[in-house]
């Protein structure tokens, strides 16, 4: 069955549909990233977005529920050069063709992605529309008047209905060492050390499971939680998830958070990172095509290192509107851009980018042993407290 990919400047992409057939809108955002698709598929950080893949084959491995990031795809469309017919891996349970089917997700093969994510890099992200009924006007339409990314509240769709304690499988999966005497294919989880709450603005289940894996116990509530709610589960320390669309639009959240300020030490990441910025009074703007893949450069300034990370964003903290109180500590090197800051005072850090990395490097991951040390230094009363 044929499919046009269309954006809202007039640009048309004809191609083969594969997944569900019928019409999708969205926001049109390339992922650089070699490997992951599945992970990326179930990111609720993409919420509201029709996603390109820069790398040409996509679906040779299949797709199986363990690696899942949500309950299933939460793309509104999938844009890909060549899908891969017959998927070969021992781990997968089903194609990617037939899962994105069961879920009614649009994907479309046989785009120039090359072309697509240059034409992005110099117009910007946009507006689309992929459909096997439109005709190219008709979707050319469809995607000018579909929803813009500023301005949507798209947490509300996926944060979570009821509060929750996380004991899903966390450990991590290994091959064992034989000849040492290892057997089994599962690390053993260490013991649990901090009682944290994460707001769900999005959250991924790898950031769920690498907490656990770092000695902390999670229970995760709803994006709409109040802060009195949230203090009187006495908890160690708050986690402030990644998520979709617009921070600005977040109003609700920011207020509840600036009340958490100072009352317990708090670690944000991605869209957590920015409603941080929001609560510290600082405003962020729309990037131009965003920063989506697990190649992305950051400089700690405070070590002078640099990281390779995965990131997934469209937004970003304007670095002229940060109080005092608040210093830099890291940067996108490829553009200048905040990839991280931390309150001079109280016990609040964030970074924009993904320390668990699905999918990803792991370069970023010592941040959740440096949450442990805020919290460990907040009990013993060497950080400042409001």
């Amino acid at each position: 069955m044929k499919a046009i990919l269309a954006l809202e400047d007039g640009t048309i992409f004809e191609g083969i549909a594969f997944g569900a057939s019928g019409t999708t809108t969205g926001e049109s955002c390339f992922n650089t990233s070699m490997t992951g698709y599945q992970e990326i598929l179930s990111d609720p950080s993409y919420r509201g977005q029709i996603v390109a893949m820069t790398y040409p084959m996509i679906g040779n491995y299949g797709v199986n529920e363990e690696d899942n990031e949500s309950s299933g795809p939460q793309v509104r469309g999938f844009v890909i050069e060549e899908l891969s017919k017959i998927p070969s891996n021992w781990r997968s349970q089903e194609s990617l063709d037939t899962w994105l089917a069961r879920h009614g997700i649009l994907g479309i093969q046989g785009v120039d992605t090359r072309k697509l994510t240059k034409h992005l890099r110099s117009a910007g992200a946009m507006r689309a529309c992929i459909s096997t009924d439109l005709s190219a006007a008709e979707a050319v339409e469809a995607a000018r008047h579909s929803a813009p990314m500023e301005g949507s509240d798209f947490v509300q769709e996926v944060s979570t209905s009821f509060n929750y304690h996380w004991e899903d499988e966390s450990r991590n999966w290994v091959l064992p060492n034989v000849c040492a005497g290892q057997s089994g294919n599962y690390e053993k989880l260490p013991p649990v050390k901090y009682n944290i709450v994460a707001y769900d603005f999005g959250i991924k289940r790898n950031i769920l499971r690498s907490l656990r894996r770092a000695g902390f116990d999670v229970t995760v509530v709803n994006s709409r939680t109040k802060a009195e709610e949230i203090l009187s589960m006495d908890k160690d320390g708050l986690f402030l998830s990644n998520g979709p669309g617009d921070p600005a639009a977040l109003g609700y959240i920011h207020e509840e958070i600036r009340k958490l300020l100072g009352k317990l030490p708090i670690f944000g990441i991605c869209l957590g990172h920015q409603i941080l910025g929001h609560a510290f009074g600082a405003k962020t703007y729309k990037l131009k095509f965003g920063h989506r893949g697990g190649n992305q450069p950051v400089k700690d300034l405070r070590s002078g290192k640099v990281a390779i990370t995965s990131q997934n964003h469209g937004f970003a903290i304007d670095p002229d509107t940060l109080p005092d109180d608040v210093e830099v500590t890291h940067i996108n090197l490829n553009d200048g851009t905040i990839e991280g800051i931390r309150h001079k005072s109280l016990s609040v850090f964030c970074v924009q980018y993904h320390p668990e990395a699905a999918p990803g490097p792991h370069d970023a991951n010592y941040f959740f042993a440096e949450f442990a040390g805020l919290i460990e230094d907040f009990r013993s009363g060497s950080s400042n407290r409001a």
